[in-house]
């Protein structure tokens, strides 16, 4: 692009050169140079475009902003000057302000409305600002052309699902996928949301050109593990997913032999070290390591929220090592430098997950655990933290990395007795005298066959209700509309709003039985409920995550709580809720010692994790 008329007070060779000479002493124009901004202004008001995009090339983003800032000075509203606008807006929002280049992308799109990238830009950098409801308007305000619609409608289909927005989420990915079909990605993203609005079959997109099974294998690591109970299914999908969202790095750090420390040092690694239920799974764990045999390390990408538990988990370690201004590859070196003999990654394929570090191999054994209950095929990793339930010998083969099965259950808890507070069920709106199923999981756990064991169970013990969490608007009104279509009254099935950890836990006491949700058991909310007392009915099934439970269950004493298919699930679970004394034995059985003498038993648990990475530690 070339400007068609005079410039005014166009640049002499003199003031060329003495621009040369400011970027030869300087290394570039900075801020000590735009001192002599009089000059520098009337030089940068006489530029032709390629010399004011030549030297921006070589300024920086702080000084070729104001670079484009004299320019537009000069020359405010002139056709031309939309892509300087636009390419203003774009250093300013690698600058971090994103209010300031909202209001460039603004004024190159009031130039040129048709200046798609603009428009997208808009909205992200109105998002960056945290004016989300103002991105979408932006969004929808734009005339696109194809690649531009397909992008805006998934910025727009990505930030109403930050939103909780779902079903108009879903609009504009299906409305993404209508202009190109073949973007993995979004149709990772669809299926999940029908997953989460409880949108049957969750593997259908209407209208759209794009088959079951490609869904399937596009659906992504969270999806998988509720949607097929197939170890070999999920290995495929993250393999796929990994390979499409994480390079491999140029390099691998750590020694392949391994270090000579006298005391093992042990590095976590995780974007959770918050109020997040991984951290009070593993505060004690953290708290109880050995420190005559480990040192313990934890590199933390986590959001500072403020809360208990974060400063707990900080506390516990013996070095915490902030990581989340680092980029993958200077995170990696600063575990190397720390000299790591085993790195423990606790998100897996969680949101958040920093696998990009893991790829720069910076400890010598590295380990994922308890984050996603699922196969992580990152070549780096070298172990998946497990047990014998979990996975037994039969299904070794099907899982990567090899799994490292502890002597017991796999999951860390807490063993301190939470201070709870007091509730009824009449404050939670149950019926006192009725029998209380219950479900605290996530909606897109439940399946279409599970959910239609619900309504078998409930329609066959009179009275008793169904109290799960009010997840979303979207599946409360699918499960609701199934659940009155079965001929199910309406006050039957009742749903808990949600509320903070403690009143959680402490209403969980209020129910009769949990019922687990299959493929994808509870995990935490599998352990918070035995440790309340409450009783949990799963069914063991072939992958780990649908074999969580089963470990937990088996743990405590209550094996005979494990189902070995949907109908004797069905008639376990009418057994329980027609037999008050069932009930009760079930109850009792989880009083008094149960609980801290088996899973919350920390210490124990401590010590059989320690003699798991006793053997996997390597020495040159």
């Amino acid at each position: 692009m070339t400007l068609q008329t005079a410039f005014p007070a166009p640049p002499t060779k003199e003031d060329d050169a003495w621009l040369g000479a400011i970027l030869a002493r300087a290394g570039g124009l900075s801020g000590a140079t735009l001192g002599e901004s009089p000059r520098l202004e009337r030089i940068v008001a006489g530029f032709d475009l390629d010399q004011l995009l030549r030297w921006t090339a070589v300024a920086g983003d702080e000084a070729a902003a104001h670079l484009y800032d004299w320019w537009l000075a000069a020359h405010p509203a002139r056709p031309e000057a939309c892509g300087v606008w636009f390419n203003l807006g774009v250093s300013l929002a690698r600058l971090g302000r994103a209010g300031e280049a909202a209001r460039a992308y603004a004024r190159a799109l009031a130039l040129k409305p048709d200046f798609h990238e603009a428009a997208i830009n808009l909205g992200l950098a109105l998002e960056a600002d945290g004016r989300p409801e103002e991105a979408v308007l932006a969004w929808r305000r734009a005339v696109p052309g194809r690649d531009a619609r397909r992008l805006l409608h998934l910025h727009l289909g990505r930030l109403l699902e930050e939103q909780r927005q779902l079903e108009p989420a879903a609009e504009e990915l299906r409305d993404s996928l209508a202009v190109f079909p073949d973007q993995p990605d979004v149709q990772q993203h669809l299926v999940h949301l029908r997953q989460r609005m409880a949108t049957w079959p969750v593997l259908e997109a209407p209208g759209l050109a794009i088959d079951a099974e490609t869904l399937a294998h596009n659906c992504g690591p969270l999806a998988a593990l509720a949607l097929r109970d197939d170890p070999a299914f999920q290995t495929s999908v993250t393999r796929a997913w990994i390979e499409r969202k994480v390079p491999a790095a140029p390099e691998r750090l750590a020694p392949a032999a391994g270090y000579d420390h006298s005391r093992i040092r042990v590095g976590y690694l995780s974007t959770d070290f918050c109020r997040h239920a991984m951290s009070y799974l593993i505060a004690e764990l953290l708290e109880r390591h050995d420190r005559a045999r480990f040192e313990v390390f934890g590199y933390c990408a986590s959001p500072e929220d403020g809360s208990d538990i974060r400063a707990r988990v900080i506390a516990a370690f013996d070095h915490h090592v902030p990581i989340t201004a680092l980029d993958d590859a200077a995170a990696a070196r600063r575990i190397r430098r720390d000299e790591i003999d085993i790195l423990v990654d606790l998100n897996g394929l969680t949101r958040g997950a920093r696998l990009g570090v893991l790829r720069w191999k910076p400890a010598p054994v590295q380990a994922t655990y308890l984050g996603y209950i699922g196969p992580v095929p990152l070549p780096e990793l070298d172990w998946m933290i497990a047990d014998a339930v979990t996975i037994p010998d039969e299904s070794l083969a099907d899982y990567a990395p090899t799994p490292l099965r502890l002597d017991g259950c796999f999951q860390a808890n807490d063993g301190r007795v939470p201070d709870l507070p007091a509730v009824s069920r009449a404050e939670e709106g149950l019926p006192e005298d009725a029998c209380v199923f219950c479900c605290f999981s996530h909606h897109y756990k439940i399946t279409p066959a599970l959910f239609d064991a619900w309504l078998e169970i409930l329609a066959r013990c009179h009275g008793a209700v169904l109290w799960i969490v009010d997840d979303n608007p979207a599946s409360r009104r699918e499960l609701t509309a199934r659940w009155t279509a079965a001929g199910l009254a309406a006050e039957r099935l009742i749903f808990a709003p949600r509320v903070d950890p403690m009143r959680y836990r402490a209403r969980l006491a209020l129910g009769d039985l949990l019922l687990d949700t299959t493929p994808y058991n509870a995990g935490t909310v599998a352990s918070d409920a035995l440790r309340v007392g409450l009783p949990l009915l799963t069914l063991r099934g072939q992958a780990f995550a649908a074999r969580m439970a089963t470990s937990l269950l088996t743990a405590i004493g209550l094996e005979d709580c494990v189902a070995d298919d949907l109908g004797d699930y069905v008639t376990r679970a009418v057994a329980i809720a027609t037999d008050p004394a069932l009930r009760a034995d079930l109850k009792r059985r989880l009083s008094g010692d149960a609980w801290a003498r088996t899973l919350g038993d920390s210490a124990g648990f401590t010590r059989r994790l320690e003699a798991a990475y006793e053997r996997i530690r390597l020495r040159p």
